[in-house]
């Protein structure tokens, strides 16, 4: 499956997507789509196993037209002039093109409406109107959108478990207790950003069991893993994980010539020995995004009066809850004041733990650190720390008629830089808010800081 040739990934929206590397790419995929539904390098083999052209879907594209230089672009959305859907995929005569999208988002006309085209990567479907006031100006979508990028990629992702997710070891039971990474909540918004919403599932990038139907999927997850390449670039003490059980888990995928391979971890950590690199650019848009804090930098005085005088949230002090409104609740903090020295040997976090909702929901809620009672908080500012939003994974398409499931998951974020903005490093304890956006039902067991290495 490996190639001495080094495929080069490209930009979608760019002009070094010739016509000529556009046409290509339309033929390969045709003849992919026509190949017998039971061969394993068919599209609907593809489709069926999420992620699979990382290892091999490119080179069984490229082998389909003889073309060993052939390389699936990808979905710039981390920069200004990308954050739209490519053009190349919203052709209907295109095999690129896929009915079941959102028609707000990804058109096939020149008159939508340019401000609900540009990707909302914190997108929020209960409060998306078309066309309208309340769906933010580009600009500001375009702003927030590079500053979740950055905590994406810097404040909540300074060791591989932030960035990564937790460990998951063969045995354990799927999606049980497990943290999904930085990378992974901001890869889910633009999943249900593209889905259409018309659909019972919102098929096809809204749900995990069709996404890899839609070709828009594929430049979408090569632009993920361009974020993972990205961030080892970064510097400070950022690392893969080294664990033995990790590097050498295996996957078994077809290659070109239709033959079983086994792909170890330690196989796919470095793109190159995959046969392809990532476009190189000078200027990274979103490194210089860092969110700013709402408002003043309160004193210590300040803030024991702002906790005073908090109407409008209803503080919990004890969990299990139910997450049906707004809360807050005081987190104490083990270690404060701390050096630079130790803040590079620890990063602080905040666990929301024991997230459990039922798998056939969509689920998202907002987390804010330290925020005032009357101001909007956005991905643009400080106090939003993060926030947690799941896929639906359960369906009742063909064959599946599984009863539902519960999930029990976790989320953490990034501590170290939002406390040090906020000019709370030797603060005794910190509020934080849970704000949900969709999803009945769903249960937070507790919350803590822990300090990780």
């Amino acid at each position: 499956m490996r190639n001495s040739t080094n495929r080069v990934r490209r930009a979608a929206h760019l002009d070094s997507i010739s016509i000529e590397n556009y046409e290509k790419y339309d033929k390969a995929l045709k003849l992919m789509k026509a190949l017998p539904d039971d061969d394993p390098r068919s599209f609907l083999q593809q489709a069926k196993v999420h992620c699979a052209y990382c290892v091999g879907g490119y080179t069984q594209l490229g082998s389909l037209i003889d073309d060993a230089t052939l390389a699936i672009p990808f979905w710039n959305w981390d920069a200004p002039d990308g954050m739209a859907a490519p053009s190349i995929f919203t052709d209907r005569n295109s095999s690129l093109y896929d009915l079941k999208r959102d028609p707000r988002h990804v058109p096939n006309d020149p008159f939508s409406f340019y401000r609900d085209t540009i990707v909302n990567l914190d997108y929020n479907k209960n409060t998306d109107v078309p066309g309208s006031s309340i769906n933010i100006k580009p600009k500001l979508q375009i702003k927030n959108n590079l500053a979740l990028i950055y905590k994406t990629m810097i404040s909540n992702a300074k060791n591989w478990r932030e960035f990564h997710g937790s460990r998951y070891r063969g045995g354990e039971e799927p999606l049980k207790g497990a943290c999904a990474g930085s990378l992974e909540r901001l890869h889910n918004h633009v999943h249900t950003w593209v889905g259409n919403p018309k659909q019972p599932n919102r098929e096809d990038m809204g749900h995990f069991y069709s996404s890899g139907r839609d070709p828009l999927f594929y430049a979408h997850h090569a632009n993920v893993d361009r974020m993972w390449s990205i961030w080892k670039t970064l510097g400070g003490k950022i690392n893969d994980p080294t664990e033995y059980d990790w590097l050498e888990s295996s996957f078994l995928f077809y290659d070109e010539n239709k033959n079983l391979v086994k792909v170890k971890i330690k196989d796919s950590v470095d793109e190159r020995k995959l046969g392809y690199v990532y476009q190189d650019f000078v200027v990274i848009p979103w490194i210089n995004s860092k969110p700013k804090p709402s408002r003043r930098v309160q004193s210590k005085d300040d803030k024991d009066k702002l906790l005073a005088q908090r109407p409008l949230r209803k503080f919990v002090d004890k969990f299990p809850i139910v997450l049906d409104s707004g809360v807050s609740t005081i987190v104490k903090r083990r270690k404060k004041s701390r050096s630079l020295k130790q803040k590079e040997d620890e990063e602080e976090i905040l666990l929301i733990d024991g997230i459990e909702f039922d798998d056939n929901i969509e689920v998202k809620f907002d987390v804010f650190v330290n925020d005032d009672d009357d101001k909007v908080i956005g991905p643009e500012n400080t106090e939003f720390a993060g926030t947690f939003v799941s896929l639906l994974h359960a369906h009742n398409h063909g064959n599946n008629k599984k009863k539902k499931k519960k999930i029990v998951t976790c989320l953490t974020l990034g501590l170290t830089d939002l406390l040090e903005d906020l000019k709370a490093d030797d603060d005794d304890s910190i509020v934080v808010t849970l704000i949900p956006r969709y999803g009945d039902g769903v249960k937070i067991s507790g919350i803590k800081i822990e300090f990780e290495n």
